[in-house]
């Protein structure tokens, strides 16, 4: 055990009773020294000055000890949606002798631990509701506590309570589904296949063949074909409908978190506080979008995985249904948590299944990505670029060559995604305009 986990729990255990306060001790001390010198120069008012100290200092040590107060922390669902609101409801439990609680507690909107609220000590149940201030994960409650008897002069405490952290999962922004190839992995999705199934879209017409159902007889065709015959109707002349089969297709969203940067370049170097994601960031946007593509996708029954580019040992493998989505949207949360910077992004083979589609979302601030990309394309699967970069970008002001790294970054980046076109990769921007675009390409698969 460390020494910093025994010091805590030293401190832990000297504060979790009650003492006096620096309080008492001026109290008798000057109280005493108000009346031996009042006494000496004969000054009632110095004797009466320091009566009321001393005989509060007195009852507060003649007066029967208090009971060990506590609260009563409540427990709260461990994951949210950024839209719920979570009420905590604490009891204080604490004997008529305490005046005063001094209680850390949620306030507001903003997540964190919150401020130290003062409360009278006949207050039994407090009520708050803990905010949201952006999806994440985070501690939302941790109840130090401090209890002040008469007048302050003796206080049970402080004692720091126990960390409760919760995930705020990223919000789900439902979009149209966009391109995606089909996949004959099985007959449960919406996709044609190219094989022959029992899907409702007409593939060819062949003659009956031993195994053939009769409903799929195409009796018209079948009449045709005897007439020209003569009118003599055989088994040779029966023509069926076959069809096409419904095949599930696989999107894999492979995310750049070796990166994050925001609108203005002077904060690419700057810590990020709290969750250690900026808002509106390019991880930000990722996160978001992953959200809502995989929302969309598996509301039409295709499956959806997801990749850390920077940690592949953090990646998803694909499935479908609403528990992948949940699963998904947990998982960014823990990708967000342990972003930073790599210096080779990973996207294995395995990781993308023959037939997906892989969507790539990444600011491309780097060659190394484009090169990713570019190799996973050579492979013969099929990619998608999702560019992240935040437009606008603004040059750093106190910094005299801002303007000219601007322009070296938006030349850097636009010959990046000329590569990419080159390699017949489509390249998209993140917004409204997305929609629209994914709509295109899927018009053009079909």
């Amino acid at each position: 055990m460390s020494s910093r986990v025994l010091r805590w729990m030293r401190t832990q255990r000297d504060t979790a009773r009650w003492r006096n306060t620096d309080a008492m001790y001026r109290a008798v001390v000057v109280g005493v020294g108000l009346i031996v010198a009042g006494v000496l120069v004969h000054q009632l008012t110095l004797v009466l000055f320091g009566a009321p100290l001393l005989i509060s200092a007195l009852l507060v040590v003649t007066r029967p000890q208090p009971g060990a107060p506590d609260v009563r922390q409540p427990r709260l669902p461990r994951a949210l949606e950024q839209s719920q609101l979570a009420e905590a409801v604490f009891e204080i439990d604490t004997d008529p002798g305490v005046e005063l609680t001094a209680l850390r507690a949620p306030h507001g909107r903003t997540r964190g631990a919150g401020p130290v609220h003062l409360i009278p000590g006949t207050v039994r149940e407090v009520r708050t509701t803990l905010g949201h201030g952006g999806w994440g994960e985070g501690v939302d409650l941790r109840l130090d506590r401090l209890f002040a008897g008469p007048d302050a002069l003796r206080v049970f405490g402080p004692i720091a309570g126990t960390e409760g952290r919760r995930t705020i999962l990223p919000p789900v922004r439902l979009l149209p589904a966009g391109p995606l190839p089909p996949r004959p992995s099985g007959l449960v999705g919406v996709h044609r296949s190219p094989r022959p199934g029992d899907s409702t879209e007409l593939r060819d017409i062949r003659v009956f063949q031993p195994g053939d159902r009769l409903r799929r007889v195409d009796w018209r065709v079948s009449l045709r074909a005897s007439a020209a015959t003569g009118g003599v109707m055989s088994p040779s002349m029966l023509h069926v409908r076959e069809r096409h089969a419904d095949a599930d297709a696989s999107l894999v969203l492979a995310i750049d978190t070796r990166v994050d940067v925001a609108s203005e370049l002077a904060d690419w170097s700057a810590p990020v506080a709290g969750s250690g994601v900026r808002p509106g960031g390019s991880l930000d946007t990722a996160v978001l979008a992953a959200c809502s593509l995989a929302a969309g996708y598996l509301r039409q029954g295709d499956r959806v995985g997801l990749v850390d580019l920077g940690r592949p040992q953090l990646s998803l493998a694909p499935g479908s249904g609403q528990r992948q989505l949940l699963k998904l949207r947990h998982q960014l949360v823990v990708c967000a948590r342990s972003a930073g910077w790599a210096p080779k992004p990973v996207l294995r083979p395995r990781q993308a299944p023959a037939g997906s589609l892989v969507m790539v979302l990444s600011p491309f601030i780097d060659d190394a990505m484009v090169e990713l990309t570019a190799t996973v394309a050579r492979r013969g699967t099929r990619v998608l670029a999702m560019d992240l970069l935040p437009d606008p970008l603004v040059a750093a002001a106190r910094d005299p060559w801002g303007d000219a790294v601007l322009k070296v970054l938006r030349a850097e980046h636009a010959v990046r995604l000329e590569t990419l076109r080159e390699h017949g990769i489509p390249v998209l921007r993140w917004g409204d305009e997305a929609s629209a675009a994914l709509r295109l390409l899927a018009r053009g698969r079909r």
